[in-house]
């Protein structure tokens, strides 16, 4: 299992440093959202359009916006944005997501941050962002599985007791690794909330665009549980969470080729602000626009 995880994570490495196979993988996985869109008719562009524009704000303002407030790196929030876009166009064509964080990892070494800190500090913006998706699946009202639960509070049960046990045994990491407060936590929590809202709001206009329509309390519900799906591995588009997310819309009454055709909607809108944003951020580094002074950290 760990030498299979190692793979991975070596074929990943691969991935995001070869120009050559990050075209390919980019032009493969537009072109199998296309076909899943494709075959749903009576797609309607304008209440997808008004869907993406509010998620498109949580994705590239919110997330980054959180990952500066608990960054050490110094580095201003227009660089956090601009290099948080860059990883999403990494991250939507590799499995669990990997892409991005290994690209923000890099971002952080080339600007002098050890590998041990950028690697703890994209662990942690990822960790307070489960923590609010935790708690906006709990504001939905969905009640989360006893397992869930305690899958939840063991790992940060487990974060907890290593972040002690470094800090008595090994003071000297602390300046390396982020230690945010409990506002900068709390403020964190609050924008991973915010957004999780946008996403529904991009599936509400999705399942609009393919002439859908659901009950938004329901479509709440079925989303909060989606969500908790989305724990477990798998590639954008083809995911545990976007199958229970079907599954979950054809429950509630809607039928399964609008149920199909949402989520493939969805799947494919998320490659619009990624290649507009993060694509031309990616081809304007190629072209040398973006230069940063190394500023080596403690």
């Amino acid at each position: 299992m760990q030498l299979g995880r190692q793979q991975l994570l070596r074929g990943v490495r691969a991935l995001v440093t070869h120009r050559g196979l990050r075209v390919a993988a980019l032009v493969v996985a537009v072109a199998l959202s296309l076909w899943n869109v494709e075959r749903v008719p009576h797609t309607a562009l304008l209440p997808a359009v008004v869907g993406l524009l509010p998620f498109a704000i949580g994705k590239y303002l919110l997330c980054p916006l959180r990952w500066h407030a608990i960054s050490t790196s110094g580095r201003t929030r227009r660089w956090h944005l601009r290099a948080y876009a860059e990883s999403e166009v990494l991250g939507l064509i590799s499995p669990w997501h990997a892409g991005a964080d290994l690209w923000r990892v890099h971002r952080l070494e080339t600007i002098g941050v050890r590998r041990s800190s950028a690697a703890a500090e994209v662990a942690l913006d990822r960790f307070v962002g489960a923590v609010g998706l935790v708690a906006a699946v709990v504001i939905t009202g969905v009640t989360l599985p006893v397992t869930v639960i305690a899958v939840a509070a063991g790992a940060a049960a487990a974060v907890l007791v290593v972040a002690l046990v470094v800090r008595r045994r090994r003071p000297s990491l602390t300046g390396r690794w982020p230690w945010p407060s409990p506002k900068v936590f709390a403020f964190g929590i609050l924008l991973s909330i915010g957004y999780q809202a946008t996403i529904l709001g991009l599936l509400l206009g999705s399942i609009d665009a393919v002439g859908g329509s659901v009950p938004a309390l329901q479509l709440i519900a079925v989303f909060g549980a989606s969500q908790i799906a989305g724990v477990l591995p798998g590639v954008h588009g083809a995911s545990p969470r976007e199958g229970a997310l079907v599954a979950g819309l054809a429950s509630i009454g809607v039928s399964w080729t609008a149920a199909f055709g949402a989520v493939a909607l969805t799947a494919l809108l998320y490659w619009v602000p990624a290649l507009l944003l993060g694509g031309s951020c990616l081809f304007l580094r190629w072209r040398g626009w973006f230069t940063e002074p190394r500023t080596g950290t403690p």
